[in-house]
């Protein structure tokens, strides 16, 4: 296909060309939108329905496909089968293995990738018509076995088990589930319970249900010709069998009657997730699309936006504060949504609610529209640069039934936006007295003053949600017998892990673990000593990634060829974390309560404003640490679990330990614990 784009960018001021006298105490006026000429792709449909569109671009000699298959969204009984069907798709077909397939597809140094419903593929234009053979192979002829089926559900659990600690993920989840319905295809979401329920056969009936060419697009973009492509595409996509999955009636979405607080409670959270959100009627169809595009901008789209310029810049509640605004054909919504300190959870609230209605109230700022529609034209250029974008306008524009000249006026549309069009559809679509306010963190720490918050001179009521999206009553703090102290705490740890003349006997202790990270080994070796010192090497595929020495009172971490020296904080917690049993000293620390770790009962003994630790009601034993660190603006919590305790020479060691880093966890496995042995003077100096 060849194409030309007549016009990219006009001059945003226009100057006269006569040699006149320029009055230059007046702002020159904004220019018209230019108006784009965009190529069109070249287009055929195979028998069997599937539509094919080719933008030929020959400047680099790369190609890549896309197969897209816009079915109209279906909820399961078992949410997690689509994504079992993703990571399954591409584990071996009917003519090759998965290492095989693999193999070849890194040998041609192309990339291949499955979706449940689409497929993407990019190699050099030279190799191109293998890898489409290969990616129509993986597509339309997989083999799903039991083998990989296990082992693709247990890393799916595996998973599953991580983003259910994590506060973002479980605030992201319940918000859809409450603004849609748990039983919309946009408001079901996985979990380890229905992830066990899927079996094979259910992915399969997946695959033959909904991998059908009758919604499909593939898409094709680099140095090929059209003629290639028609060749290619019937060799291998012009057997795939016609058809067309059968259609779900879509639940009905409505908000609820009045604003609410629905309060998930993370207890371990040190951050609350906001999530203030309301279902709307929007399309990219709809004259309301570009105003809408704009208002969002300005609202919470762009780092100047009065979202965060108020709760980043001026109050410093996050680090950042952002909104979208969807425009499905099917269903939409609103949110802003923002990361805030336990604190100020409440005062967030109510200035996001304050900008939100000042978007409603105020006329925006003529030089703050301008600034916003400047964005749009600036980004909109930059994307023609790149040749996919001509086939996403156009697969853009078959599937949101859109104007065949969309693209064409997008800047003209976004320049006509006015100040009135921005306070109409903010009116329209921000519905603060129907609004959802989503928050996932600590009930304990933010309830009762979330209870007090007002909007309008009425109090703002609160519900509370489990983390399934579940209704349930207000979690009540549990209460601590007046005859357990921190002391007492200590003791009934240090006699289930044996006693404290058996954990006296102990000078030192080495602890080896392995984790794995991208089949990769991650091995961990840590020494300390009952006089507080520390050594701490971690290695992947056997080279040392990282080291930290603490001598008892200085410290520094081996990084990447560079020594950092600890800073204040990093020392306090080195000096709890070096001692294999902090418990013998009780020090300042003090006893904050009773919270659920894991589903049990633990007590909560904090150390200091940012050190927690947690130990189990009836075994005594430690379950998990809570380290709460601030950087860049941000605060966030590490926690480290403890499990499947052992005993080495009369005492009981975890033998499983998780680490958080950031949304991922590492789970390790203690190959080695040494007591008295293997550590030396050496191993704590630089």
């Amino acid at each position: 296909m060849k194409f030309n784009i007549i016009t990219l960018f006009i001059a945003c001021f226009l100057t006269t060309a006569a040699i006149a006298q320029v009055d230059r105490s007046k702002q020159p006026e904004p220019g018209p939108a230019p108006k784009i000429n965009l190529g069109q792709p070249d287009e055929f449909t195979l028998n069997n329905g599937l539509k094919v569109l080719v933008v030929e671009n020959h400047k680099l000699p790369r190609v890549s496909a896309s197969l897209i298959i816009d079915n109209k969204p279906h909820a399961e009984e078992k949410p997690a089968t689509a994504a079992l069907v993703s990571s399954l798709l591409g584990t071996g077909t009917e003519n090759m293995s998965k290492d095989d397939f693999n193999e070849e597809i890194d040998f041609l140094g192309a990339n291949v990738n499955f979706g449940s419903e689409s497929v993407y593929a990019s190699s050099l234009s030279k190799f191109f018509p293998r890898v489409m053979e290969l990616m129509a192979e993986g597509a339309l002829k997989p083999k799903f076995t039991q083998e990989e089926f296990e082992a693709e559900k247990n890393k799916q659990i595996e998973g599953l088990k991580s983003i259910d600690k994590d506060v973002g993920s479980i605030a992201s989840r319940v918000s859809a589930a409450l603004a849609y319905g748990a039983n919309h295809p946009y408001g079901e979401f996985a979990t380890v319970e229905n992830t066990e329920k899927v079996s094979l056969e259910d992915v399969k009936a997946f695959y033959n249900n909904y991998f059908k060419p009758a919604n499909a697009y593939l898409v094709v973009v680099g140095d090929v010709k059209t003629s290639e492509v028609k060749k290619l595409a019937e060799k291998n996509f012009g057997s795939w069998e016609a058809g067309a999955p059968k259609e779900q009636d879509l639940p009905q979405v409505a908000n609820v009657n009045e604003t609410q607080i629905n309060l998930v409670d993370m207890p371990n959270a040190v951050q609350s997730e906001l999530r203030l959100q309301n279902t709307i009627d929007l399309k990219m169809a709809d004259e309301d699309y570009f105003p809408v595009l704009v208002a969002n901008q300005i609202l919470g789209g762009s780092f100047g936006s009065y979202l965060n310029m108020n709760l980043r810049e001026d109050k410093g509640y996050t680090y950042g504060a952002r909104t979208s605004t969807g425009a499905d054909k099917y269903a939409s919504r609103f949110v802003a949504q923002a990361s805030v300190r336990n604190a100020v959870t409440d005062s967030a609230i109510v200035e996001s609610l304050k900008e939100i209605r000042r978007i409603k109230t105020e006329p925006v700022d003529a030089e703050m529209l301008q600034n916003a529609k400047s964005k749009f034209a600036g980004d909109f250029v930059l994307r023609l640069e790149q040749p996919s974008t001509i086939a996403n306008y156009a697969l853009n524009i078959k599937t949101n039934d859109l104007s065949d000249d969309f693209y064409e006026i997008f800047l003209e549309k976004i320049n006509a936006v006015t100040a009135d069009d921005i306070q109409r559809v903010a009116n329209k679509y921000y519905q603060t007295d129907n609004m959802r306010i989503v928050v996932a963190g600590k009930a304990s720490e933010i309830a009762e003053n979330l209870e007090k918050v007002e909007f309008n001179g009425k109090t703002i009521p609160v519900k509370y949600y489990n983390k399934l999206g579940e209704e349930v009553e207000k979690p009540q703090a549990k209460e601590v017998d007046a005859s357990v102290t921190v002391e007492k705490v200590y003791e009934n740890y240090i006699a289930a892990i044996g006693g404290r003349d058996a954990v006296e006997e102990i000078e030192s202790v080495v602890m080896k673990a392995e984790a794995s990270v991208q089949g990769m080994a991650l091995n961990l070796t840590m020494k300390r000593t009952m006089d507080g010192k520390l050594n701490l090497e971690v290695a992947v595929g056997g080279n040392v990634m990282s080291k930290q020495i603490f001598d008892g009172e200085t410290g520094f971490v081996m990084a990447q060829g560079q020594k950092i020296p600890y800073n204040e904080d990093q020392i306090k917690t080195a000096k709890i974390d070096a001692n294999p049993f902090p418990e013998l000293q009780v020090g300042d620390a003090t006893l904050e309560g009773i919270e659920t770790v894991e589903g049990t009962d633990a007590y909560v003994v904090a150390l200091n404003d940012n050190y927690k630790t947690y130990y189990n009601v009836d075994s005594g034993l430690k379950m998990q640490t809570v380290q709460t660190v601030s950087q860049a603006g941000q605060t966030m919590s590490i926690p480290k679990g403890f499990s499947d305790y052992q005993e080495v020479e009369g005492v009981k060691f975890p033998f499983k330990m998780t680490q958080a880093a950031g949304p991922q966890t590492f789970e390790f496995d203690v190959t080695e614990i040494l007591v008295n042995e293997g550590v030396s003077a050496e191993d704590f100096e630089e």
